[in-house]
């Protein structure tokens, strides 16, 4: 678990982090909350969701943060649809959108309607602008099925860019071994990812600083301001705003950082090392 570290010019006990803010281009508000948490805050990285309304304003805002693509497969609000920017008849639900569930996705789409349209998504986020750091798996829509991941792997390698997988432990639910595939094809991801989906965000974050284990660790995370689109459409927007909070307006998650020992980066450092082999 200390390889990636020691590549990155650590040392083998060093524990690194990344935290990112995903779902930029969803709301407004995220798009703020995002670029606040970067910019002021301990946030290191973004991930762009390419097919969602707000996210030709999240380009507008851009000023060179790190940004990964958020490959998005699945629209999973109830008020809010968003669906494919290729003509993918597979990747629609009866609603005007992309699937809301992941397994809804698996049981209908097109390998090749879903290729098609994750290189589309990223291909208009360089037309937009972005410097490209990662890539992502909005839902881990393309990580737990080896015929989704295929194609996932194929657009890192083609982009030559470091990807969010799973950690490892999750290899036996998936029933492939998707880090060792990706090992192989010299792409980099972290060795260890948080969600920071359930219980309180506060302590939820500081327990996964405190508990950061030697390697590269990417926390995930949603913050935005309140907004009254946010709690209109998003069932967990008081956690948004909460982590907004912590990331962009609080000193005590700041502290427990330092105190941990813990050296921000972000995903370029990860893209650096990729493409120098």
């Amino acid at each position: 678990m200390t390889e990636l570290a020691r590549r990155l010019g650590h040392t083998d006990d060093a524990r690194l982090v990344i935290i990112t803010c995903d779902n930029l281009g969803r709301t407004h508000a995220g798009n703020v909350g995002a670029y606040e948490s970067i910019r002021r805050g301990l946030a290191t990285s973004a991930t762009l969701m390419v097919p969602c309304p707000w996210a030709r304003e999240s380009a507008a805002q851009y000023r060179g943060e790190d940004v990964g693509v958020h490959l998005t497969l699945n629209a999973e609000l109830d008020l809010m649809r968003w669906g494919p920017i290729t003509h993918a008849p597979s990747l629609l639900d009866g609603d005007g959108g992309f699937p809301r569930t992941v397994d809804d996705l698996w049981d209908h789409a097109d390998t090749e309607e879903v290729r098609r349209e994750c290189r589309a998504q990223i291909e208009r986020a360089v037309l937009w602008g972005f410097d490209v750091t990662h890539l992502d798996s909005h839902g881990g829509a393309m990580i737990q099925r080896p015929e989704f991941f295929d194609v996932y792997l194929d657009l890192a390698s083609e982009s030559n860019l470091p990807i969010r997988l799973d950690s490892t432990e999750s290899q036996a639910t998936a029933g492939f071994p998707f880090r060792d595939l990706a090992r192989d094809e010299g792409i980099v991801s972290p060795d260890h990812v948080v969600g920071t989906a359930t219980g309180d965000p506060a302590q939820v974050l500081r327990r996964a600083i405190d508990d950061l284990a030697p390697g590269v660790t990417e926390i995930c995370v949603q913050p935005a301001i309140e907004t009254p689109e946010l709690r209109a459409i998003d069932p967990d927007w008081a956690r948004r705003v909460a982590e907004y909070e912590l990331l962009a307006e609080g000193s005590e998650l700041s502290g427990a950082v330092t105190d941990s020992g813990a050296v921000l980066i972000d995903y370029r450092a990860l893209r650096a090392v990729q493409r120098s082999g």
